[in-house]
């Protein structure tokens, strides 16, 4: 009698596999800086047909990973030409591929695996094509990675001081600045053309700053052109709660508004 052979199970999928392993962030500067990176990459990712991008999340790149419980993630990453749509984790067998680009945020207890096992992971199995690092409480330390002939080579900074994506198109800079109410400096996102990916505060300053140049412009009108004044007001007034700084560009508006008027009486 021929026995038959045990069943294979098929691969496990995101939605039987773990996804969460309750361990947060290292510090609140880790997890500010990962969110500082996914929410200025996220409206470049919508502007394209497909893509993902994802932070802190397991990524799965072998059975025998499954079965060894040796649950890892990137901190941040990205991948091109795939499907949008949300996910527990990445499993690579069911999306096809792997991360295009990964970045880990040094800390202390994980600069020397990002730095060395972790690396080669990425460089060996998973075939990162860019592997990015940077502490955030060093910034100095700091350094990217392309896969070329099976193996990283280091990046080295451009005339602007950046570390550049060719998969993504885009740079990563050091950028001192506010965010979340904390002064330090950032990795971010920047163009090829220099300009760094907003985040949705510095898009609403924007948006508020071409309202008002708009409607100033329009105040400088001769007075048989129609001006709103009082719209534009009203819309200063709406974010002056949020912006103090508009409490002055009302103040011209009011002066704005009296010459017009005074103008009016004498015509």
């Amino acid at each position: 009698m021929v026995s038959q052979p045990p069943e294979i199970a098929l691969p496990p999928t995101q939605d039987e596999l773990p996804w969460d392993d309750g361990v947060p962030m290292e510090s609140q500067r880790h997890k500010l800086q990962m969110d500082l990176l996914l929410e200025t990459l996220q409206p470049w990712l919508a502007e394209r047909d497909h893509g993902y991008v994802g932070g802190n999340m397991f990524l799965y790149y072998s059975l025998a990973q499954v079965r060894n419980r040796d649950f890892m993630g990137p901190d941040v990453f990205a991948v091109v030409g795939v499907p949008k749509g949300e996910r527990k984790s990445w499993v690579m067998w069911e999306e096809g591929k792997g991360p295009d680009v990964v970045i880990e945020l040094l800390s202390e207890s994980t600069a020397d695996y990002d730095k060395t096992e972790k690396k080669r992971l990425y460089e060996g199995q998973v075939r990162v094509p860019e592997y990015f690092w940077f502490d955030p409480f060093n910034p100095e330390d700091w350094a990217g990675f392309r896969l070329q002939g099976g193996c990283y080579e280091p990046l080295a900074v451009d005339g602007d001081g950046a570390l550049p994506s060719q998969r993504l198109g885009l740079r990563l800079v050091r950028w001192g600045g506010c965010y979340q109410d904390i002064q330090a400096v950032w990795l971010r996102w920047m163009t090829a053309a220099g300009t760094l990916l907003p985040t949705k505060e510095e898009l609403r300053e924007q948006e508020f700053q071409r309202v008002v140049m708009h409607q100033m412009a329009a105040l400088e009108a001769p007075p048989v052109v129609a001006v709103d004044s009082l719209a534009l007001v009203e819309t200063v007034a709406m974010v002056e709660m949020e912006y103090p700084v508009v409490a002055v560009v009302v103040q011209i508006l009011q002066v704005h508004q009296h010459k017009l008027a005074v103008m009016a009486v004498l015509a």
